[in-house]
Parts: structure tokens; C-alpha cells; sequence
């Protein structure tokens, strides 16, 4: 008898025994190319041996030793890769074992440096609308979709949330892509200013939103602004990057591409490509002497935070993925997607949007063009997409509730960094069927 508790009870899905290269392989044989890299994870795809070579060779050495009696190598020789590598003034790394555990830490780390440095009525978190930075309680708070939250608000913390910077569906007509990401910009500073300038201690997002909105990343100029108003009232700006860095979005740290740094910054999935679950949150130096200089220990901490193996894991992923000129090739092969879905699905009178950066892409699905008018939610657009695509050998990642938790519909796309101009073909024409096999009527 299945003993497991699944996602969901009323679906059985395959079993799956193997994985090679961008496809995984379920106990029947089937091969499915892995377009979603499970939830934007299998960077590197699945069987990679140097890969499983780390995993392997750490557990000979040491598999597990308490962070809080030690230390270990990869865990300081990952973060000091990181730290080599990560956007200016960050400098410290927080181990963790998901993005869930990042985000929740980054809340916790930001209450305790305003309470550290002096300012205990620093207690608000603002956060956007349409955005999701993980499932337990103090990150569901932050997120801003409004069907995860739905059954489990009486339990959340009161958080802020402001509009996504959405160009497609949120730009008004009478305003350009500028003028769109200084309106959203400015939703921020009218809100800090609502709350009491000394009471708001922190920015939450993402700088590309990824599940709930389906690869949206800002406009130019966006958070550069964000970052001003951070800095005048004393803000500290979180950037979540667990499903969008990595490279995932053709640059290590998805911020790279705004031009910006943030205080603190949350990391996970294409830290560990799947072969171990990690994260990571890095914060900035300021950050850490006020707690080093403080109280000296950060009241936080999980069991298997700084995992030897998870560790080795991880510290063989990010030197594959910058040994291996991974960065680029997911900016190269993401054009190269980009353009086979503009060929493929541009016209479809129901795909209004395909947008995205790198190896991170997502398709609204509307039904109208030219109102951009969503489609009615009872018909469970993006969940028949989903199965379609699943039965033609595709694994995407399909959403509904695209515009405000309940109306509209994406298709988000992250597959590996290793995938081949051939397997684009692959990918757009499975995608295809599956769309008009599901709209057809």
C-alpha cells in the first residue's frame, strides 16, 4: 500500500526511476524532458557525475556534524565562493536547506539587526502583491497570492503588500514601461510613509517573479528607485532569488541585471540542481558586525542548516556552473527559446505575453488578445496544459491565478542549463500541441 502523503490525494503520478542529462525516466520507460527543472532546480540536469561525485566522496569523508559545535570544509569553502562571486557589499553566508528557510531567516535576521542597532519599532514588512517567497507561515505572510494565503490567514502576521511591477498587465495606457516601474517604485514610499518611516523594517521581492506571475522581471530602472527609497528611510531591501538566481536568469544573481545590491539576499533550488536540498542567505557586512558587535548570535537555526553533503553539493554546482560558462549559455539558450516560442505561439489568439530573461520563461494565456481579458477560472486553463503536456513527455510548470490569485493563467519554463538547440524544438512543439489541444474549442 502507498503509505505517502502526496501533493495531491486525487492524482496518482508515475514513479520515477532515472534521470539523464534533461530527461527523467519513470518506472514504465517514458522519457520526460524536464522543461520546468522541477520547480526551476535541475540547472545542471539530472545524472550529472562530477556532480554525484562530490555528493558521494563528502559522505565518505564526513556526512553530518551539529553547526552548532562546528564547522566544516564545503560549507566555508561555499560561502566563500559565493561571497566571490555575489553583487557588492554582501558578505556572509547562512546555510539553510530550502528557499522556505532563506526567506524565513532573512524576516528573523531583519528584525534582529533593527532591535540590535537600536530600533525596535522597526517591525513592518512591505511586500508586492502577486508574489510568493515560500510556505511557512512568516513567508507565506510576506508572499502576496491570494489563494495560498486564503485558508491559513487567520494565522499570518499582518504584511504590506504593494503592486507588482507588471508591464503587461498592470501599465496603464497612458504610461510607458518607465513611467509603469517609478508608479510601483513610488507605491513603496507611500506606504513606508503610511506605516511611520521608523517603523518599517524591511522590503520583501523578487527580481524576477517567478511562480505566481510566470517569469516577470521589473522594467528598467525599477529597482534602482527601490533602492533609493530603501536607503532614505532606512529600509533594508531583501531580494528573494531562490527560484530566479543561480544563473537562471543568464546572470549569477538575478539583481546583476538591475544594476543594484541588496542588504540581504535569499538563494536555494539552482544552489543544489536537485542533488541536495540547500539554500542560502547572504547579507551584507553592516548587517553582520551589528549582530557580531550586538549580542553576538543570531536567534535562528534548523537542524540541518550548514549540512556537510548538502554543502559539497552545492559548492560542486556553482563551480560547474561558472567552470562551465553555464551563466552564459542560459542567456544564449534563452534567446534561442524566447524566439522559437515567439514563432510558435506569438499569433495564438490566446497567448497574450511571453516574456522573461535567460532560461526563465513564461506564456500568459488570455481569452482575448486585445483586452488581455483572462480566462474564466472554473475552466482550470493552466492545469489541462499541464496534463497535456505531462502525456506528450513535457514537464512545465502551469499556473492559474496569474493576475490576483484567482483569475489568469501562465506557463513557466526553467529548463536546464544544458539543454540543446534540438530540445528546444522538443519543448516549443510538446508546449504547442498541448495548448491547442487544450483550447481547441
Amino acid at each position: 500500500m502507498n503509505r505517502i502523503f502526496p501533493r495531491h490525494t486525487k492524482v496518482s503520478n508515475p514513479t520515477a526511476v532515472g534521470g539523464k542529462g534533461c530527461y527523467l525516466i519513470d518506472a514504465d520507460g517514458k522519457r520526460y524532458f524536464d522543461g520546468s527543472g522541477g520547480a526551476a532546480v535541475s540547472c545542471l540536469g539530472h545524472g550529472d557525475p562530477e556532480i554525484t561525485e562530490a555528493v558521494k566522496a563528502q559522505l565518505d569523508q564526513l556526512a553530518f556534524a551539529h553547526t552548532g559545535f562546528f564547522t566544516s570544509e564545503p560549507a566555508e569553502a561555499l560561502a566563500d565562493l559565493l561571497i566571490e562571486h555575489a553583487p557588492e557589499g554582501l558578505e556572509r553566508v547562512y546555510l539553510v536547506s530550502g528557499g522556505s528557510e532563506a526567506t524565513e531567516a532573512a524576516l528573523k535576521l531583519a528584525r534582529q539587526y533593527h532591535i540590535e542597532r537600536g530600533e525596535p519599532d522597526r517591525r513592518h514588512v512591505i511586500a508586492r502583491k502577486q508574489s510568493y517567497h515560500g510556505n511557512t507561515l512568516g513567508v507565506l505572510a510576506a508572499g502576496g497570492n491570494a489563494w495560498r494565503r486564503q485558508q491559513f490567514a487567520p494565522l499570518l502576521i499582518d504584511v504590506s503588500h504593494i503592486s507588482p511591477c507588471y508591464e503587461y498587465a498592470v501599465c496603464g495606457d497612458a504610461e510607458n514601461a518607465g513611467e509603469h516601474g517609478q508608479r510601483g517604485a513610488q507605491e513603496l514610499e507611500d506606504e513606508i510613509l503610511r506605516l511611520g518611516t521608523g517603523t518599517v523594517m524591511a522590503f520583501l521581492a523578487e527580481p524576477a517573479v517567478g511562480a505566481t506571475l510566470g517569469a516577470v522581471p521589473a522594467v528598467e530602472g525599477y529597482f534602482k528607485r527601490i533602492r533609493e527609497i530603501c536607503d532614505r528611510y532606512g529600509v533594508l531591501l531583501i531580494l528573494d532569488e531562490v527560484m530566479c538566481g543561480m544563473g537562471r536568469t543568464g546572470h549569477l544573481f538575478a539583481c546583476n541585471a538591475d544594476g543594484i545590491s541588496p542588504d540581504i539576499l535569499c538563494i536555494a533550488k539552482g544552489l543544489g540542481a536537485g542533488y541536495q536540498p540547500i539554500g542560502a542567505m547572504l547579507c551584507s557586512g553592516e548587517i553582520y558586525r551589528t549582530i557580531e558587535n550586538g549580542s553576538g548570535f543570531f536567534q535562528h537555526g534548523h537542524t540541518y542548516v550548514g549540512h556537510p553533503v548538502a554543502a559539497a553539493a552545492g559548492l560542486a554546482v556553482v563551480r560547474a556552473i561558472l567552470d562551465r560558462g553555464l551563466v552564459g549559455r542560459a542567456r544564449t539558450m534563452g534567446d534561442k527559446l524566447q524566439n522559437a516560442l515567439v514563432s510558435a505561439l506569438g499569433q495564438h489568439q490566446n497567448v497574450g505575453d511571453i516574456r522573461g530573461r535567460g532560461l526563465f520563461r513564461g506564456i500568459e494565456l488570455v481569452q482575448d488578445r486585445g483586452t488581455k481579458q483572462p480566462f474564466d477560472p472554473s475552466r482550470g486553463i493552466a492545469g489541462k496544459i499541464k496534463k497535456a503536456a505531462f502525456e506528450a513527455g513535457l514537464v512545465c510548470y502551469p499556473m492559474g491565478g496569474t493576475r490576483d490569485g484567482l483569475h489568469g493563467d501562465h506557463i513557466l519554463l526553467a529548463p536546464p542549463f544544458i539543454i540543446e538547440d534540438a530540445q528546444i524544438d522538443e519543448v516549443v512543439s510538446k508546449l504547442s500541441r498541448a495548448v491547442d489541444l487544450v483550447l481547441k474549442d
